[in-house]
């Protein structure tokens, strides 16, 4: 009975053991983690070379993602920063900063109807940068040709030095599920096609003997006439075949029997 009375007892001592040193561990990782984390400084007002130096003494980075225009924030001056100041981070962490540009004082040039290579070169050569560019279909409009861009011509109080562009993109051929025509007279598959924009390729007699092979002594046999395809021939196979996919203006081969 006391032997198991001192068990217990030792087996109690451990347990409060482990549980003090499992608090002395959560307790030094918690002190190790908000040791390495400082506030991040105000850089906005000062140069980038300014505002490195200061995050700097921080163990801090500095990255200068944008560039805006700005009214009221000197050209080459910090604008904006992410994270904002105050904010406790971990040490090496990178501040992403914007760079002012000053005031507007470029011009947005007038590059609709222009083709996306000329747009691009007039925007650079006013020192201004190409923004996205997405493209949509126009019916009518030549491929490549600007339609649309943000900012407008002539714009004022622009907060990016960037232009975007809408540009035309070439027509795409229509596509369509192709038919099933077998079983039906040559005559009426022809002006299915001619509605749906398509072209009659070859049309060939289903049957239609191959030609023998002919010795050196043996006399050619006469030509065999073969009848030609009419209107009321009908469609025993097609190419392509029912169920594939055929674009406006495709060529469409036929076998017929008479």
């Amino acid at each position: 009975m006391r032997a198991m009375k001192s068990f217990f007892r030792f087996a109690l001592l451990a347990l409060v053991l482990l549980v003090v040193a499992l608090i002395s561990a959560l307790t030094a990782m918690r002190f190790a983690i908000h040791g390495r984390e400082v506030a991040v400084p105000s850089v906005i007002g000062k140069t980038p070379a300014e505002g490195r130096s200061i995050a700097e003494q921080s163990g801090l980075q500095i990255a200068v993602e944008r560039q805006y225009y700005s009214a009221s924030v000197p050209e080459g001056r910090i604008l904006s920063q992410l994270p904002p100041a105050g904010t406790e981070v971990r040490r090496g962490w990178q501040v992403r900063v914007a760079e002012s540009l000053g005031p507007q004082r470029v011009e947005i040039p007038n590059i609709l109807g222009q083709s996306e290579r000329a747009a691009e070169l007039n925007i650079r050569r006013r020192g201004l940068d190409l923004g996205t560019v997405a493209q949509m279909e126009m019916p009518g409009t030549a491929a490549d040709l600007v339609l649309s861009q943000s900012p407008p011509p002539n714009a004022s109080g622009v907060s990016a030095p960037k232009i975007s562009l809408l540009v035309a993109e070439a027509e795409q051929p229509q596509a369509f599920v192709m038919p099933n025509f077998i079983g039906q007279p040559l005559g009426s598959v022809t002006l299915a096609l001619q509605d749906a924009k398509l072209r009659i390729g070859t049309v060939t007699q289903a049957g239609q003997p191959t030609t023998p092979v002919i010795s050196a002594n043996t006399p050619s046999p006469p030509p065999v006439p073969v009848p030609l395809p009419s209107p009321a021939s009908i469609v025993v196979s097609q190419n392509p075949a029912p169920g594939q996919k055929i674009v406006t203006g495709a060529a469409v081969d036929f076998e017929v029997k008479q």
